[in-house]
């Protein structure tokens, strides 16, 4: 399907945080844009600037795959349907917007825990805030290394 830019990210951020509240959503919406346009490293490479490009990557977000463990994903973004608010938290982080407290993440994750681990992947990413269910972690010097 051809969905703009902005169509893309509401569908992504209701998918990957549509359960997590304005915070949480903010945040994952702030991820995706700070890979978009972070200048050095792997995001930098295989984004090119482009909101796609990004959220395409392979392996990059469980909602963008339609098979996840050899079955079908049906919470996936081709099965969303955003509504005004994950349309405003899309136009919020394309305009450049950003949670203090995860301002340059370029990582969540869902710890399926009470607490966040202090790198993510690798020591790529460092720990900057819990909101909700996931972990956000900015980049380390390590991560331009990518």
């Amino acid at each position: 399907m051809a969905f703009s830019d902005r169509e893309l990210l509401a569908r992504l951020i209701q998918c990957e945080a549509g359960g997590e509240g304005d915070a949480g959503m903010r945040g994952v919406a702030g991820v995706v844009m700070n890979r978009v346009n972070i200048q050095g490293g792997e995001y930098q490479r295989v984004g090119q600037g482009s909101i796609r490009n990004i959220i395409f990557q392979p392996g990059q977000f469980t909602c963008v795959e339609e098979f996840v463990g050899g079955r079908p994903n049906p919470q996936n973004i081709y099965n969303m349907r955003p509504e005004a608010i994950h349309y405003e938290i899309a136009d919020w982080a394309i305009a450049g917007q950003r949670l203090y407290n995860v301002g340059q993440a370029l990582w969540f994750f869902n710890p399926y825990s009470p607490s966040c681990q202090t790198y993510f992947p690798t020591n790529i990413g460092i720990f900057a805030a819990r909101i909700s269910q996931h972990c956000f972690y900015n980049p380390t010097d390590a991560y331009f290394q990518t």
